[in-house]
């Protein structure tokens, strides 16, 4: 049966959620998990919920799933210990360089691909399994047919959301609340800028990035006959009471194998909607009618969750089956045995019966006796009772004894398993660099490729696929000028996008394009699978020594450093793999599956960027990616020309400038600006992160 993955962000909402039928929660420590303004657990907390979830039989995932500076992988991974300790089942991480120190540190406790992994193919599971991981958590933007495909090939487990709020971009792949105000969704700390107020040219009073709520409560069937191991309700920043009504209402459906009543849906409104729920991505159907806002809830709620809190905080649900062996002998003392579906035993010794001067106890008051397990997580599968007749015993006595077995086998089910204990990996090697750092640009239209550009000799241009692709030859200028050309992979390719990315991509390398920059792990097979060599895109988030390893492990020739790095730790990172930082451009804030310009406008208007104003009037630009998705730049370009001293500090292969909406006058200003050949300066700039880092 599938597994159903309730949330726990607090320790009311691990009872909340057990006792409505949760097989398992997932939780955060005191740091380094995606929703950092959830309570969270302290130690004692997180030992005590272990406990009470164990003796229930619901397992407890730990989240750590946030990128993690340098300075901070020893605390984390002293969390991930704690963790193992305690008996954790699971960790959900996002960081690959975490991963890698988690692995070896304390290589036993099983380790969860976030999504903020971004993972939305099979060759990025492949990917996941190949770095020791055992379970994946696939984006939330995936078809029922997509899942199924990867489902069905992959080598791990994987696992879905089924319930709770939805990104407007791909999770891992979010940087607007940075760039905004600095706090980082890859932190934990996003300000969720996708709920706000837009205008996309009207007025102010559209919601054009609020999606509704997911709910695939009608689908939970076909995510189990597709072999999908876990669903996963989202809200660990929710209420208790909403975690006990969505986790009761999807136990119900999943172990009754049914379809939920009306009532039903109408308690999971109630529990918590934006003006409904959509199931868009699961059926493969983007639009305007995914997207709502949260209404300010009524009295009704309240009422409704009066009467929820009431009864998972009253009695306990008895969840695990047990079979009692009672024997009964003249003679010889009573010997009684408990043991639950795991193999757990326990044993227990009474008094020596006596001959009943009247009428004995029979089997059945025996077996009465051991059937009351109330107040206790336990119910009586089965007792089997062999035993003499015409013997006297209380029951008292035989209450006794069912409370000791009942006692010492709680005390078991508690016990954490024996885990292995190592020591840190030792610190990547930085590999030397020798001079100044290669000037590469980046654009993103053939219009940009200007032989005034050219004329600067930038020692890469890296264009994206499908200008490659649609403008054959738009490279050779550059080419001429002795600029090595690299070939931008989309951050999102699906596994139903692969045969015509792989076409595209082998038509480019008949162009002599021999580099590829991805932005996602799942997208290294598949550029080295047809010839190229490979560098890392800032979607990989890059934020620590360790992560530089693991990209130069799996043959990467460069990476690029996060630029939600402060410029200090991107100085202090050891760079055992050639490594670049974007110094110029208007930032990517977001990338999503939806197409806003279409939700606006009704139609399709893809060669012409569309505008997005929040309230304080900042213009965020909107442009096309591959497959129809939406990439929102941010509002203001960073400009670090007159900072060259610092960024020349860090030990870089390489500096970007990456060239978005600017025009073809202004990309070679910018360009030369950056020569010393101009005093140039963009209007509207910005430092970006690298003074002033992130939450």
């Amino acid at each position: 049966m599938i597994e159903l993955l309730a949330p726990a962000g607090s320790p009311e909402s691990v009872i909340a959620t057990v006792q409505n039928g949760a097989d398992a929660i997932y939780l955060g420590l005191s740091g380094f998990n995606a929703r950092r303004g959830a309570a969270n657990f302290n130690e004692e907390e997180f030992a005590k919920a272990v406990r009470y979830c164990h003796i229930r039989g619901a397992k407890v995932y730990v989240t750590l799933n946030t990128v993690v500076g340098d300075r901070e992988l020893a605390e984390a991974a002293g969390l991930a210990r704690m963790a193992s300790d305690y008996g954790a089942d699971g960790i959900i991480i996002q960081d690959m360089g975490l991963i890698r120190v988690v692995r070896e540190a304390v290589p036993d406790i099983p380790l969860h691909a976030s999504t903020q992994m971004s993972v939305h193919n099979l060759a990025g599971v492949q990917a996941c399994a190949e770095m020791g991981l055992t379970r994946a958590v696939l984006a939330r933007e995936l078809s029922y047919e997509q899942i199924a495909f990867i489902t069905k090939h992959a080598p791990i487990e994987t696992e879905v959301f089924v319930h709770g709020a939805l990104c407007f971009t791909h999770s891992g792949q979010c940087y607007m609340s940075s760039l905004i105000g600095g706090r980082s969704g890859n932190r934990g700390a996003c300000a969720q800028p996708c709920r706000m107020q837009y205008s996309l040219g009207g007025r102010m009073d559209d919601y054009p990035l609020s999606l509704k709520d997911n709910c695939l409560i009608t689908k939970m069937q076909m995510l189990e006959d597709a072999g999908v191991a876990c669903a996963k309700i989202e809200g660990r920043l929710k209420r208790p009471e909403y975690a006990a009504v969505v986790t009761n209402i999807y136990s119900k459906i999943i172990k009754e194998r049914r379809q939920p009543t009306a009532a039903e849906m109408e308690q999971l409104e109630l529990a918590f909607s934006r003006q409904g729920f959509t199931d868009g991505y699961f059926e493969g159907k983007r639009g305007k009618e995914m997207f709502g806002i949260r209404e300010t809830p009524g009295k009704e709620q309240e009422k409704f969750f009066r009467a929820v809190n009431k009864q998972y905080v009253e009695g306990e649900a008895q969840r695990v089956p047990v079979n009692f062996y009672v024997l009964i002998k003249e003679g010889q003392p009573i010997q009684a045995g408990i043991e639950d579906k795991d193999g757990n035993r326990a044993e227990a010794t009474g008094s020596v019966p006596q001959k009943a001067v009247r009428r004995g106890v029979t089997r059945e008051q025996v077996q009465d006796q051991f059937y009351k397990t109330g107040g206790t997580p336990y119910y009586a599968e089965n007792i089997f009772c062999e035993m003499d007749e015409g013997l006297h015993l209380s029951a008292a006595e035989l209450n006794e004894l069912r409370r000791r077995l009942i006692n010492e086998l709680t005390a078991k089910r508690a016990e954490p398993p024996k885990r292995r204990v190592c020591k840190y990996p030792p610190a990547p090697q930085t590999k030397p660099v020798e001079k100044d750092p290669v000037t590469i640009f980046q654009v993103l239209s053939a219009q940009q490729l200007t032989p005034e550009l050219a004329e600067l000799e930038p020692e890469y241009i890296y264009i994206p696929m499908e200008v490659l692709h649609n403008h054959p030859g738009c490279q050779d200028i550059f080419v001429e000028n002795g600029s090595t050309p690299v070939v931008v992979l989309p951050r999102i390719i699906n596994d139903n996008q692969f045969g015509e990315v792989a076409e595209m991509l082998k038509g480019i390398y008949d162009q002599g394009v021999r580099e590829a920059l991805v932005g996602n792990i799942g997208h290294v097979l598949l550029a080295r699978k047809l010839g190229f060599t490979v560098r890392g895109d800032f979607g990989l988030n890059v934020f620590n020594s360790y992560t530089n390893e693991v990209l130069h492990d799996v043959g990467m020739e460069s990476v690029t450093a996060s630029f939600e790095l402060r410029m200090a730790q991107i100085r202090d990172m050891k760079k055992p793999v050639n490594t670049e930082m974007i110094v110029y451009g208007r930032l990517p804030a977001m990338v999503s599956e939806q197409c806003i310009i279409k939700n606006s406008a009704g139609r399709c208007s893809c060669q012409t960027p569309g505008q997005l104003a929040d309230r304080m009037g900042s213009v965020f630009p909107v442009v096309r990616e591959y497959g129809c998705r939406n990439v929102i730049y941010n509002a203001h370009k960073l400009f670090l020309a007159d900072k060259k001293a610092d960024y020349k500090k860090c030990g870089l292969w390489g500096v970007r400038l990456m060239f978005t909406t600017e025009s073809a006058h202004e990309c070679v200003e910018v360009a030369k600006s950056y020569a010393g050949l101009s005093q140039y300066r963009p209007n509207g700039l910005t430092r970006g992160l690298y003074y002033r880092g992130v939450e």
